[in-house]
């Protein structure tokens, strides 16, 4: 039996013609991928490893514990044969000795003649700190110069043999998100330990660290990386890597670098000064929520909220109140809260400048002299007392606050304090018991009597925002009036 010739059907041409066109175009893909070995090659000689060790506090020898109590009155005498064996294994009354704190990091050599850039945290409270450069010669170095809030330090060592290699600086504005950078550093100890990734974010901002506009990245960054340099493409340094957000503290795809222009103003003032002073407003400030921006009329949540206005600061001698939205400062748009103080602390000490507000509704523009900003206060924290008034609509129990707490807690003679939240719109807005509310929709509060006829007053189905204040930090509370 004769058979017909088999003929590719089109099923098969299209199938062979993909897989074609796949072996094709992976070489590109693969040609396209980043080759970090010449930026490594040329930059990675200027990175270096810092260990620093801190001597613990020579104390006074003393007697060794007993395993068992001596009889009232009864002593030891000194020098009895057992005391050198009691001391040996029981210890200085029962406490083990101290010995030397160390701490691992990296660092990035900024000039020729020895300038040494790290994080704070890598030589804080050093007593001897030595930088160890690629080729294993191995410097002491004295500090410069320290700044908590930035997390940046500054480091001097006698170069040896000749100048030293140095990092390129770049410029972190031209930085984009998306964009490939490298992280070289000592993990764990392991010297000069190269990793990549992109960078995630820009301007960043942490708790605890409102001056710093951080770059955030997925370059795999753990514990010996602090104070390495984050390079770009161009093999210049962008920032310096500061910490992670991690659960289990290593590293888990979050890491951010404190950015190199804000590094190296703080490196030219420890250079001039041995110390870092930043621009201050005097005012505390937090986020327009949605909530909050349908209560001020606004058609969409943008600016930073003023929750309060220090006494005597920048921001008061201006006439700025709380409720008053910052919109812009000197000129730059201010989208979020944290847009704020990083461009507040970057403004020269003395300058004046035009900060844009809105108020009650209606735009302004007040002009301000930035002033230093000063040592943070203790916080304070109050006892409720009993209640006096309800405001049952908002499922509130509030209480008139005694001159010493106001004068305590410097309310002036305004505020009530909440003494407890049931059910309702108030918990719902997250307001907790002990917080004393200041004012409402920015009319100010004087005593309980005085919040239940305001209370009262609300539209019903309106947002209406309250001021209250836990603890040291003001904060503004949106909540919808039930009908």
């Amino acid at each position: 039996m004769n058979t017909l010739p088999r003929f590719p059907t089109l099923a098969t041409l299209s199938g062979a013609a993909a897989l074609f066109a796949l072996l094709a175009v992976a070489p590109v893909r693969a040609a396209d991928l980043p080759d970090f070995s010449s930026l490594v090659t040329a930059s990675g000689p200027a990175v270096v490893n810092i260990s620093s060790e801190q001597k613990p506090a020579t104390a006074q020898a003393a007697r060794p514990k007993l395993p068992f109590e001596l009889p009232e009155g009864m002593e030891l005498p000194d020098g009895m044969p057992l005391e050198e064996f009691m001391r040996r294994f029981f210890g200085e009354q029962g406490e083990m000795p101290q010995l030397p704190s160390e701490s691992l990091g990296s660092g990035f050599i900024i000039s020729a003649d020895g300038y040494v850039l790290t994080n704070h945290h890598v030589v804080r409270n050093a007593d001897e700190i030595i930088v160890r450069l690629g080729d294993r010669n191995e410097l002491p170095a004295t500090l410069v110069g320290s700044d908590e809030r930035s997390d940046i330090a500054l480091l001097k060592v006698t170069p040896k043999n000749g100048a030293l290699p140095t990092v390129k600086i770049g410029d972190p504005a031209r930085l984009k998100v998306g964009e490939w950078v490298l992280a070289i550093g000592s993990p764990f100890g392991f010297d000069h330990s190269v990793t990549a990734g992109i960078v995630s974010a820009k301007g960043r901002a942490l708790p605890q660290d409102t001056y710093v506009p951080f770059i955030q990245t997925d370059v795999a960054i753990n514990p010996g990386n602090s104070g390495g340099p984050l390079f770009n493409m161009a093999g210049e340094v962008v920032g310096i890597n500061s910490q992670i957000y991690s659960r289990t503290g290593g590293f888990m795809g979050l890491s951010f670098a404190v950015p190199i222009d804000v590094a190296m103003d703080v490196v030219e003032q420890l250079k001039k000064s041995g110390k870092v002073t930043r621009g201050w407003l005097g005012v505390l400030i937090q986020d327009v929520t949605r909530e909050l921006a349908e209560s001020f009329g606004m058609a969409q949540p943008r600016g930073a909220l003023v929750a309060r206005v220090m006494p005597d600061g920048p921001a008061a001698k201006a006439g700025l109140e709380a409720g008053d939205v910052i919109l812009r400062f000197n000129g730059e748009d201010i989208v979020y809260s944290s847009d704020l103080p990083p461009r507040v602390g970057r403004t020269a000490v003395g300058r004046t400048v035009e900060v844009d507000i809105l108020r009650a509704g209606k735009p302004r523009t007040v002009k301000l002299a930035v002033e230093a900003l000063p040592a943070q206060a203790d916080s304070k924290v109050e006892t409720p007392q009993p209640a006096r008034a309800s405001a049952d609509r908002l499922g509130l129990r509030v209480v008139d606050m005694t001159a010493q707490q106001r004068k305590d807690g410097k309310f002036g003679d305004g505020g009530v304090r909440v003494e407890g939240v049931e059910d309702g719109p108030a918990q719902d807005a997250g307001v907790q018991r002990g917080d004393v509310i200041l004012s409402v929709n920015s009319q100010a509060v004087k005593d309980a009597a005085g919040f239940t006829r305001v209370v009262e007053g609300l539209p019903a189905g309106k947002v209406a925002r309250l001021l209250v204040q836990r603890g040291e930090n003001p904060l503004w509370l949106a909540l919808r009036v039930p009908k």
